[in-house]
């Protein structure tokens, strides 16, 4: 888990684990990590977290955030970056987990980045007049096995005698194949081109205008809003600031481009 170590004249003065996905920073008591001090705005910034990846925003506070000696007002937050709030300091160290976000994936779109979804490999045909599988000779003296099913003697034939008389309904059917998740653009130039979500977080939109992640989570696909004024649509209507989970054949809207998730056998 990433983490915060606030500090002021080389004083180390307390240590903040970010584990919401949201971490405000202000004067106001409101705020997750106040910092009384008039140099600090009532709400002066904002830390999103997801998984092993932060992104600072400022929100618009009077004297600045500035990270490394730059100001900024949207930052991917990378391991050892210093966040200075007038004479406070917060250092970022970060514990990234195998598969997480790079920097530059929050720098570009893979939405609208040339080439960045493509079409998925057709399935082989099945080949034609393939045999079709003959049942397994059942032992002599095994009665029971006659009434099983083929499956059943299928899997008798690699046993002893005594084993013969297994029943088809105790042999476990073959696990579903995992549903693969996918994006398919809906509006552009690449109009039906599709994209599977193979990474634990996926970047979309275009920054300096409307960011935001989609995650893969145990329970499920979530898209949270990172960087813009206004906040992605899903179906129709804006989500809220907090993680919003993803269904079948729900269509995204964000920085000018509709895209389709949905589940792909």
């Amino acid at each position: 888990m990433a983490k915060l170590i606030l500090s002021m004249d080389g004083l180390v003065l307390k240590e903040i684990p970010l584990s919401k996905e949201r971490t405000t920073i202000g004067r106001k008591p409101h705020n997750d990590i106040q910092i009384d001090n008039l140099a600090v705005s009532g709400e002066h910034a904002v830390i999103v977290t997801i998984l092993a990846d932060s992104f600072l925003e400022d929100l618009g506070s009077t004297n600045g955030t500035f990270v490394n000696g730059k100001t900024v007002k949207k930052h991917f937050l990378q391991g050892n970056d210093v966040i200075e709030l007038g004479k406070y300091k917060l250092k970022y160290i970060s514990e990234a987990l195998p598969g997480a976000a790079k920097a530059a994936d929050f720098e570009k779109t893979m939405v609208l980045r040339p080439g960045a979804m493509k079409k998925p490999p057709e399935p082989p045909p099945a080949a034609a007049g393939a045999a079709t599988p003959q049942a397994a000779t059942v032992p002599t003296g095994a009665k029971q096995a006659q009434a099983a099913a083929p499956a059943a003697a299928s899997a008798a034939k690699s046993h002893s005698d005594t084993q013969v008389g297994i029943t088809a309904a105790s042999v476990g059917a073959a696990a579903p194949a995992p549903r693969r998740a996918m994006l398919k653009l809906l509006s552009g130039g690449n109009t039906g081109k599709e994209m599977e979500l193979t990474k634990p977080l996926t970047t979309l939109g275009k920054p300096g205008v409307q960011v935001a992640v989609i995650t893969r989570r145990p329970q499920g696909f979530f898209i949270t809003h990172v960087e813009g004024a206004n906040k992605p649509v899903v179906n129709g209507k804006a989500i809220e600031q907090q993680a919003h989970a993803l269904n079948d054949h729900d269509v995204i809207e964000l920085a000018g481009v509709k895209v389709e998730f949905f589940f792909k056998s």
